[in-house]
């Protein structure tokens, strides 16, 4: 078998060849490109998730106690020395993770005075810090760094931030005095100080400026008559001499972990080594780090992220590999004669599949390598994808041998028609691969998955049932053609007849079946996205129930009000939660010993007014809405473990809580297993209505107000939160020393554009993007492959029916109506394999990351329906244009004269 021979038949059957070699192309492309791309999403993701963090919150900070030193070593040397042990101490992927790092020695904040501060009658705290490359950091703008070199007697040299020490009345040269300070404010133990200089930092996002409390910024007083905190920074040797003399000092490390340097496919391995990091600490020294957090909701993203790629590659590929058997099969057929021929004069029976096998060598390795180098091109970082796509290289290139070996060689063999009657090895195999798709069905929810992996389960469970509905739609759709051709048979014209006929006679199942996985992908691809749209709006809706809510600490009662009289604003309702609150079984406060709860007073038709007038989508129980004033216990919503809790305990029908320092007797009115404001996973809360509160000598007060209306004004909203909360400290019944925190002011649709964005969103969007398209383009292929499949037949049927007057308008209507049937049955299959797949596949998929923990429903939305019926409209224009252009090809009439293996 020479290889120019195989040349010439390659080159003989170019297009056959070329499709194959297509097919191949894409399937390497896929394997080698798609990893690289969902890698660069998954860390463009992971870089603006934790860019978005304040940079602090990648700190992982060491402090020790506040301690008088007892060595002879300087406080200084000594947290060197820790400096680099920490270091070596780290977890390697944590350590290697650290970007930038930083220590220093700090006292305690100690009262000081002086005729500049007492000028302006300041009360301060001052504490004394030395940073190591303090001076790099910062651009002095009056008098000089503190001087390193000690002299004894010299007062203590501070520098100070300028905006700090203009807040502060404070300049260059400004005489001051520090020690501790008792009730009457006398000093004991006081040293001198001045201020050396004044810098300003170079660039003000640098973490040396980080530490707490800040150098940069006047920590404002936590209540009446208490001092503001400011931090100054001394000389090393200063430090030392003070800690020498008995000055109590605080050592803190921090290590950054660089947006740059941890890596997005190893996540599990950074908060793996972060939690050692925690378990291993030293005794000594207390660890805060804030970053796993982040990390964790973003493993959780791009775990359900991958985990859901791995359900659509399945498909894809799966339909690619049906394309390349059907290609091999139509290539075979084509050459039928040819190896007929082979074996007539005395080759082996596998001469005809080695012939393929050299043919097949020569195209498919070279289409192989283009699109394994074509998929090189993508960005990102590639996985270990090699094996894969040599396996797949294989496999396509042993699928035209394998086809020949497979077609029967009998040129006058009738494969047009479908047996009414399956043969018991076909009814066998069939009723087989149902049983094992409804098996794997059962198991894969029984067992669930751990997400991020490529479970052999979850990717078969798919295909499988993809398969068994198109061997299931194979088996019932000749039927009513059938039907529907006897009745068109005693009507006028031979088209419906004749078109319906042919239809519920042809043989298509593996295109049938190929059709279905491809639609089926892409229709999986839509409901999954409409679900989780979907659930993100209900998310929104229960993080701010409303058009927008202000969270503080208490507002006072007539902030409603004023909030009412604000432009656009429609209804005003105020909210009280309380957190971990113990039951009680009486009014004297007797412990019920259950588990602690969440309390949240609602005035049921406020709720019901807003989320109105909001156009948010919330049923608020009857109990909340019609409780009234009255004796006896508060109607109240619970959740079903504080019920189970209540009712083992004998209290379903009287319990007590506490709420802002009264107590309320309840009972149950009913169970919900979420509610508004409460996060989706809060197990434990118990729900109250506020109309309904009986009077006391004290009155609630809100800690959220919701409100609704059209073209709300954060700013606003957020001056008559913070008013209000002044108005409570200043007016209300037990006046608070603390200045409240500013309020938070959340919108719905701010809460909504964040859930869509950020994360690894772009993950899923492609997804969802690719799976979609990629399905739909398969899908019309192998609807071409199914037209092809049967298009000589067709070809010689059309020919005849020509002759005997058949017109080219009804030659038309004969294939719409033949095709019509095959087309709009694949179609709808996989849709309804698509629309099926997310009630099995949601509950494993862990989609709920993308939610805010809201469980994903699968959408089934008109938009939906609607895209079903355009895309079969659309598979049957192109496949009427397949078989018209492959009829052109053919030139009817010499199908009629060569004959049927023409």
């Amino acid at each position: 078998m020479s290889v120019g021979a195989a040349v010439r038949r390659v080159r003989a059957y170019g297009g056959q060849f070329l499709l194959l070699a297509v097919l191949t192309l894409v399937v390497t492309l896929l394997i080698s490109g798609v990893p690289r791309l969902v890698n660069r999403l998954a860390e463009q993701g992971l870089r603006a998730q934790l860019s978005a963090e304040a940079p602090a919150r990648r700190d992982i900070s060491y402090a020790s106690g506040v301690v008088t030193a007892t060595s002879q070593r300087t406080a200084m040397g000594a947290a060197v020395e820790r400096f680099d042990a920490l270091a070596r101490e780290m977890p390697p992927q944590v350590r290697s993770a650290v970007d930038e790092r930083w220590y220093s020695v700090e006292t305690r904040p100690a009262r000081v005075v002086g005729p500049d501060l007492a000028a302006r009658n300041l009360l301060v705290d001052l504490g004394l810090r030395s940073v190591p490359d303090v001076q790099g950091a910062g651009t002095l703008v009056e008098g000089a760094w503190p001087s390193e070199t000690y002299v004894p007697g010299r007062p203590i040299e501070v520098a100070l931030d300028v905006d700090v020490a203009g807040k502060l009345n404070l300049r260059t040269g400004s005489q001051l005095r520090i020690g501790d300070a008792d009730d009457k404010g006398n000093l004991s133990d006081a040293a001198p100080m001045v201020v050396a200089g004044l810098f300003r930092p170079a660039d003000r996002a640098n973490g040396i400026w980080d530490g707490l409390p800040q150098l940069l910024r006047v920590t404002d007083p936590v209540g009446d008559g208490e001092p503001s905190i400011v931090v100054g920074v001394v000389a090393q040797s200063a430090l030392n001499k003070r800690a020498a003399e008995g000055w109590a000092v605080q050592s803190t490390w921090r290590y950054r972990l660089g947006v740059d340097t941890i890596d997005a496919r190893h996540l599990d391995r950074m908060i793996d080594g972060l939690q050692q990091l925690q378990r291993g600490k030293p005794s000594d020294l207390t660890v805060t780090l804030g970053v796993d957090v982040p990390l964790r909701a973003f493993a959780a993203q791009i775990d359900a992220a991958r985990t859901l790629l791995a359900v659509i590659a399945a498909g894809v590929l799966a339909t690619l590999a049906g394309l390349i058997v059907l290609a091999a099969s139509l290539a075979i057929r084509r050459r039928r004669s040819e190896f007929v021929l082979l074996r007539a004069r005395g080759g082996a029976a596998t001469a005809g599949a080695r012939r393929s096998l050299a043919e097949a060598v020569l195209v498919v390795p070279v289409a192989a390598v283009l699109g394994w180098w074509l998929g090189t091109l993508f960005p990102g970082t590639p996985d270990p994808t090699t094996p894969y796509a040599i396996a797949a290289t294989v496999l396509v290139t042993l699928a035209l041998p394998l086809a020949t070996l497979v077609v029967p060689a009998n040129a006058a063999a009738r494969r047009d028609l479908v047996r009414v009657r399956p043969s018991a090895r076909r009814l066998t195999v069939e009723v087989s691969l149902l049983l094992l798709a409804g098996l794997a069905a059962v198991l894969l929810r029984r067992r669930g998955l751990t997400l991020g992996e490529v479970d052999p389960l979850l990717v078969s469970v798919p295909v499988l049932l993809a398969v068994a509905a198109a061997v299931l739609a194979l088996r019932a759709y000749p039927w009513p053609l059938l039907l529907v051709s006897r009745l068109a048979a005693g009507t006028r014209g031979s088209v419906a007849f004749l078109g319906t006929a042919r239809a519920g006679r042809s043989a298509v199942a593996a295109p049938l079946v190929v059709v279905v996985l491809a639609i089926g992908t892409a229709a999986f691809c839509a409901v999954v996205a409409a679900g989780v749209d979907a659930s993100r709006d209900r998310a929104a809706e229960q993080i701010v129930p409303a058009d927008a809510v202000i969270r503080g600490e208490r507002f006072a009662p007539d902030t409603v009000d004023e909030l009412g009289r604000l432009p656009g604003v429609q209804a005003v309702t105020p909210v009280l939660r309380v957190a971990d609150e113990r039951l009680a079984v009486d009014e004297l406060g007797t412990d019920a010993r259950v588990a602690q709860t969440t309390v949240l007073l609602v005035d049921g038709s406020g709720l019901a007014a807003v989320a109105r007038e909001s156009a948010v989508d919330l049923q608020v129980p009857a109990a909340l809405r019609a409780a009234r004033p009255g004796p006896g216990p508060l109607p109240a919503i619970v959740s079903p473990a504080v019920a189970a809790d209540l009712t083992k305990a004998g209290l379903d029908d009287s319990a007590f809580v506490s709420v802002q320092s009264q107590r309320y007797e309840f009972r149950v009115a009913g169970t919900e297993d979420g509610f508004p404001l409460l996060p989706a996973n809060a197990s434990r809360f118990v729900i109250l209505p506020w109309q309904a509160l009986p009077a006391r000598n004290t009155t609630p007060v809100p800690t959220s107000l919701l409100v609704a209306g059209d073209s709300l004004d954060a700013e606003a909203l957020r001056h008559a939160g913070d008013a209000g909360q002044e108005r409570y400290q200043r007016d209300g019944t037990v006046t608070g020393r603390e200045r409240p925190l500013g309020v938070t002011v959340d919108t719905r649709a701010d809460v909504r554009r964040d859930l869509g964005n950020g994360g690894a969103n772009g993950v899923l969007a492609f997804g969802f993007v690719a799976g979609a398209v990629g399905g739909t383009v398969l899908g019309l292929l192998a609807i071409a492959f199914t037209v092809l499949a049967g298009a000589r037949a067709r070809g010689q049927v059309l020919s005849r029916l020509r002759t005997l007057g058949l017109s080219r308008r009804q030659w038309r209507g004969l294939l719409l109506v033949e095709l019509a049937p095959l087309v709009g049955v694949s179609v709808l299959t996989g849709a309804l394999v698509g629309a099926a797949l997310p009630l099995l596949l949601n509950p494993v998929l862990g989609l709920s990351a993308f939610t805010s923990g809201v469980p994903v429903r699968a959408a089934f939305e008109p938009g939906l329906v609607a895209a079903v019926l355009a895309l079969g409209a659309v598979a049957l224009g192109f496949a009427v244009a397949v078989e018209a252009l492959n009829n052109r090809r053919l030139r009817l009439g010499e199908v009629l004269r060569l004959g049927e293996e023409s």
